[in-house]
């Protein structure tokens, strides 16, 4: 059997958790995901926040299994300050995740902080979408961007979920020009309707979309089986790679299937993401 590649794996699942309840949060690192978010905003009460991020910040003073990402608090309010200054530089924190960013500018300003971790950007509003792409490019220290759907909804006032596909794009294609990840789907609300979580999930990999964040870990293998190529996927893929080297040009392979480049890059990429390791 032939050695399977090494390297960084790539995240197709984000569990959120509420950052004041420990108890949720050290079952979630062992749920599973590639990614815990401990959520220091919309998951926790007004009075439960500066507890929420006393106990956030023990958390993470040591390094942990799971990269721990934290979505702080609204940067237009004070709470995303006191939030950076107890987190930032401590060994556990993988990524700040950013909500209801609307600006290149609010990036900058985080990223000039020091010891300035990873950012993440959530663009939550019409003039989050509308900028993507200058968020996208703000600053070297953001490594993603992402869609928050339930706020877009309620500031685009849009009831079918359809009418969401053109923001879906415009991120997906913001964060491949500034030569970002592509980003994960927004959460399903329904933590016990897990066919509509993997139909969801189907229609968010055809727009570009890669993994998604969830709520609850029972949703978990349903994105992962969404994201990752079928065997069938991986067959096609494998026998694009080996019949048509990338020197030759375009070609049509004995079955008829036209080949160009692309093609080929297309077919690595799913070759790669079967191992869970960048192409």
């Amino acid at each position: 059997m032939s050695a399977q590649p090494t390297g960084p794996k790539i995240p197709l699942t984000w569990l959120y958790v509420p950052g004041d309840r420990p108890e949720r949060v050290a079952k979630a690192l062992r749920a599973g995901a590639d990614v815990v978010i401990v959520d220091l905003e919309d998951a926790v009460a007004r009075d439960r926040k500066a507890y929420a991020r006393a106990a956030t910040a023990e958390l993470l003073t040591e390094r942990l299994s799971v990269p721990v990402h934290v979505r702080i608090n609204s940067l237009n309010g004070p709470l995303s300050a006191l939030d950076i200054e107890a987190l930032a530089g401590r060994p556990g924190l993988s990524g700040l995740r950013l909500p209801k960013v609307t600006s290149p500018d609010q990036i900058a300003k985080v990223a000039e902080l020091a010891d300035a971790p990873p950012l993440f950007a959530l663009l939550e509003s019409a003039a989050g979408i509308e900028r993507a792409y200058s968020i996208a490019t703000a600053h070297a220290c953001l490594r993603g961007i992402s869609l928050g759907e339930a706020d877009l909804r309620a500031d685009l006032g849009v009831t079918l979920d359809s009418a969401l596909d053109w923001s879906r794009s415009r991120v997906v294609c913001a964060a491949r020009a500034a030569h970002l990840p592509s980003p994960p789907q927004s959460v399903h609300p329904d933590i016990h309707d897990l066919d509509t979580l993997a139909a969801s999930c189907a229609h968010g990999r055809s727009l570009g979309f890669l993994g998604r964040a969830a709520i609850h870990p029972r949703q978990l293998p349903v994105i992962e089986a969404a994201y990752l190529p079928t065997p069938a996927e991986v067959t096609a893929a494998r026998q694009i790679v080996e019949a048509a080297p990338t020197d030759t040009g375009a070609l049509a392979l004995p079955d008829g299937r036209f080949v160009d480049a692309a093609v080929i890059a297309a077919a690595e990429r799913t070759l790669a993401l079967s191992h869970r390791t960048p192409a």
